[in-house]
């Protein structure tokens, strides 16, 4: 079997879980790695058994010519990585958030889609295995017309002195904290539940003094097919269940004909009008990051570069419409009424 040569940049906290799945997709053989910072290369290197390391991710793609490349760095390097693979046609996964600026996604979007490459953002909460088990139920029509939504998220790792600290620091510096860096996944989640945002209203604090972006939110949503939902974050207050970085929270949804629930331990529950709450049949994996939904994310990249599809389920176009609601939120929470979203 011929396997797709890939190549990754970056050896910060979340890379480990991309590294790690990679070697679970037997059609790809990751051949090289680029980081400045020996101290975090090294044990990446052992630990998987990549050939070479280089310091200059240019000249990783120069010198390795890989078919893809995974990059695993902050925002504010995509645009300027994204644009030289696409100038040397090498096809891209690339880490949310996407971009620092709207402006900025927009151009990198525009960069790649004039180009001869396949790109996908990796975007991997809606990969996660009880939101494709609940989207099956969904097109079953098991509860009805959904009406209401619920999300309650309580991370408990954002309060006190040590605030993010030793997971995720920069987070501390982040002038948009929560809804830029995770609510993005529940807002990309829930479009593909259930469909297009029309509007938002958004309410948004900062509790903790010591960081500078906001850590605490209350977004209602309203969808374009008249289904409403609300997302009631923060990472201050503390969860009562044993692993908050599983499903990151409990979700209701509300349906003519019953509801759903997710669990924290990734159980879906199901309770028609007039009957018992009764736990649907299926199997979640406990591997990897949040059910295994990393792999999961990159097993439809890989698929769909052997597969030659002309697009993938978080595409760039696609992740500009996630982006566009982002925006709408900011701004909703920065005049404090209901903004209707406008798509790029």
């Amino acid at each position: 079997m011929k396997k797709l040569r890939a190549v990754c940049i970056g050896a910060g906290y979340f890379s480990h879980y991309q590294y790690e799945a990679w070697t679970r997709i037997p059609e790809v053989e990751v051949t090289a790695m680029c980081n400045s910072n020996m101290e975090r290369a090294n044990p990446i290197i052992e630990k998987y058994g990549i050939r070479n390391h280089y310091t200059d991710y240019k000249e990783m793609i120069d010198q390795e010519r890989p078919d893809f490349v995974d990059i695993i760095t902050p925002p504010e390097t995509h645009l300027e990585m994204c644009a030289y693979a696409a100038k040397k046609e090498v096809d891209v996964i690339c880490q949310k958030p996407l971009t620092p600026t709207m402006d900025e996604a927009k151009a990198l979007v525009k960069i790649v889609n004039n180009s001869d490459i396949r790109f996908m953002v990796h975007e991997n909460w809606r990969f996660q295995p009880w939101y494709r088990e609940i989207k099956k139920l969904l097109n079953q029509d098991t509860i009805g017309e959904v009406h209401s939504v619920y999300f309650k998220k309580r991370m408990g790792d954002g309060w006190g002195e040590d605030a993010y600290i030793p997971r995720q620091p920069y987070f501390r510096k982040y002038p948009r904290l929560l809804v830029y860096e995770n609510g993005i996944h529940f807002i990309d989640t829930f479009r593909y539940l259930f469909g297009e945002v029309r509007e938002v209203y958004a309410k948004l604090r900062k509790l903790n003094p010591i960081i500078a972006g906001e850590d605490w939110a209350i977004i209602q949503f309203e969808f374009q097919n008249h289904v409403n939902a609300v997302w009631d974050a923060n990472r201050y207050n503390e969860p009562n269940y044993e692993n908050p970085r599983y499903t990151f929270g409990e979700m209701l949804i509300d349906g003519m004909k019953g509801s759903f629930r997710l669990y924290s331990d990734g159980r879906i529950t199901i309770q028609k009008l007039g009957q018992q709450e009764v736990e649907h049949p299926y199997n979640p994996s406990r591997e990897g990051f949040s059910g295994d939904c990393v792999y999961e994310t990159q097993r439809h990249f890989v698929d769909g570069l052997l597969n030659n599809a002309s697009s993938f389920e978080t595409s760039g176009d696609e992740y500009l419409r996630s982006l566009s609601v982002q925006e709408a939120v900011y701004e909703s929470a920065s005049v404090n009424k209901p903004l209707l979203v406008k798509y790029e």
